[in-house]
């Protein structure tokens, strides 16, 4: 299909993605060019329908980047984080039991003391005002689909998909093409495994000196507690059960507001039983003893899923390449450990904003903003992964038992020392290839749904208010359907459909189909977690933006 001309706008500055990051890099570089008396143009695209519709995270927030960003949001009467944490409790659970670990016991930097419980969905909306109200351009709804390139391999801009081509690749009568948003410098802020990151880091070898990333997958439910059950400010955390010894993870359960009661559940992808299932993990664990009775007289009013970067210190990517730079969750400045990344997010926003501002008033553009990339380490970011970094590493080495407690050690050695016994260690294999072929696990059998306090993957999408429009080209690219059913299917018996936590993948018996089975592909039910893309243990999915809006509408999330 012939395509016509694009048509184009120009600024000085292009952030894609409107989470904590990319609004952070905004407001910023607005806040300088007004202390400067000098105009700085700033367009900031986001794929979700709005502002934070895309967002979803526990959250225990850090204010400490809010903090430096908008000095004043304490004070403001919208401000979006109202309940300050007043409890901190840590469990391990065994199958029928569980014990209460005292808090002394962790390090300074494990505490929650002066942390705020809220939703990071609402933390974006917020920050999207700010940023609207000192001028900066923001387009919901346009996903960036492509990255621009000048002559000379410098990143100029990206382009926002097509609308109107329908599933046959052809195109429908509502046909609009995208728009080019070109840029002096374009900051990329799209969250965990991005489809333009993952791009950028190949084309510019940005990971040639890290360690590959590793993830989590985060499952999360909304619920609205009794009064007699909710505790505002009560922050719980657990590890063990459901969870075999050598599957890492964890939960979370957050009192907020008015009696919402944020619940999760993170299974690391490093596992390797491919029928084990994060989604119906996150279920059973709600059936603990110790942990069913709050949800006594609740109702369950949201959920949604994510991807989460876990490689920390030793696996941020070189951040910067001519033109550009990565920020937020797209660089990996999660704290794993902490269950925090929102105040790095919002942090490396500023310091990639402030190294821009200086190139653009030195008549500097599409260069490398070496600034950034050697400040990052020295910084409260370098802080706050460095003394952290081995965690992650000993617990898939030597599994929960023993490498939780060794990384509690090594918490405390880097707190007190500032230096760690271990080094830096290496995270080994990525999480695709950790998975084992069918034959050599037992298989997990999950109880059935009672519909009550454990749910399935349909009716808990439904809620997610996640919608495509159907008749349009698949953001789910299988590369080699071949490959699919030797290898995935034939092989590890069809991880994608355990994997999967929102129902996108099936294996169906299929009489008419050559070898019995179909795969299927219910692309309208993908909450955009991009698990898939990380999961698949050939590598053979990859995710693109769909068109337009399409994905979760996340309230409060």
């Amino acid at each position: 299909m012939a395509l016509p001309e694009r048509e184009g706008m120009d600024f000085d500055v292009v952030i894609v993605g409107a989470g904590p990051a990319g609004l952070a890099a905004a407001i910023r570089l607005k806040q300088l060019s007004s202390q400067a008396g000098e105009e700085i143009s700033v367009v900031v695209v986001e794929k979700g329908s709005e502002v934070g519709a895309h967002i979803l995270s526990g959250a225990v927030i850090d204010p400490s980047g809010l903090d430096v960003l908008v000095p004043d949001w304490r004070d403001d009467p919208d401000r979006p984080l109202k309940t300050a944490v007043e409890r901190d409790e840590f469990m391990f659970l065994t199958k029928n039991s569980g014990v209460s670990l005292p808090n002394l016991f962790f390090p300074k930097l494990m505490s929650n003391h002066g942390n705020f419980v809220g939703s990071l969905s609402n933390v974006a909306k917020y920050l999207g005002r700010k940023a609207e109200e000192l001028g900066v351009e923001i387009y919901p709804g346009f996903p960036a689909s492509e990255v621009l390139y000048d002559g000379n391999g410098v990143v100029t801009g990206i382009a926002t998909g097509d609308l109107g081509i329908a599933r046959s690749g052809e195109a429908r009568d509502d046909f609009t093409r995208g728009m080019e948003l070109r840029g002096k410098y374009t900051i990329f802020g799209e969250g965990a495994r991005g489809s333009l990151t993952k791009t950028l880091i190949d084309r510019f070898g940005l990971n040639r000196d890290s360690d590959h990333q590793k993830y989590g997958l985060g499952v999360k439910e909304l619920w609205q507690l009794s009064d007699a059950k909710f505790q505002p400010g009560l922050v719980q955390h657990t590890m063990g059960w459901p969870l075999p010894n050598k599957a890492g993870g964890g939960s979370w359960l957050y009192h907020f507001d008015d009696n919402l009661l944020s619940v999760g559940f993170v299974t690391h992808l490093n596992y390797e039983n491919p029928t084990l299932s994060p989604f119906d993990e996150f279920q059973r664990f709600k059936t603990h003893p110790m942990i069913a009775e709050v949800f006594e007289g609740a109702k369950r009013i949201g959920y949604g899923a994510r991807a989460i970067m876990e490689g920390g210190w030793q696996s941020v990517p070189k951040l910067v390449f001519p033109g550009g730079c990565l920020v937020g969750d797209s660089a990996g400045f999660v704290n794993v450990p902490r269950i925090k990344g929102s105040h790095n997010a919002v942090l490396s926003g500023m310091q990639a904003a402030e190294a821009i501002a200086a190139a653009l008033r030195a008549g500097r553009q599409g260069d490398e903003l070496a600034d950034y990339e050697d400040g990052w380490r020295a910084s409260p970011i370098g802080d706050d992964l460095k003394r952290v970094r081995n965690v992650k590493p000993l617990w898939s080495r030597y599994g929960t038992l023993v490498g939780v407690g060794l990384g509690g050690l090594d918490m405390w050695a880097n707190t007190l020392l500032n230096t760690s016994p271990f080094g830096t260690l290496a995270h080994g294999k990525p999480d695709h290839a950790c998975t084992k072929p069918l034959a050599e696990v037992t298989p997990i059998v999950y109880p059935k749904p009672d519909g009550k306090l454990t749910f399935d993957r349909l009716s808990s999408v439904y809620l997610s208010n996640t919608n495509h429009e159907e008749d349009q080209p698949p953001h789910l690219k299988v590369k080699d359907m071949g490959l699919q059913k030797t290898s995935e299917h034939d092989v590890f018996g069809g991880p994608s459909a355990r994997y999967c936590p929102a129902g996108v993948y099936e294996w169906v018996e299929d009489a008419s189909a050559g070898d019995g089975v179909r795969y299927q592909i219910n692309a309208q039910n993908c909450v955009h977690c991009k698990t898939c893309d990380i999961k698949d243990p050939n590598q053979n999915i990859n995710w693109v933006t769909p068109e337009g809006p399409g994905g979760p509408n996340y309230p409060n999330m």
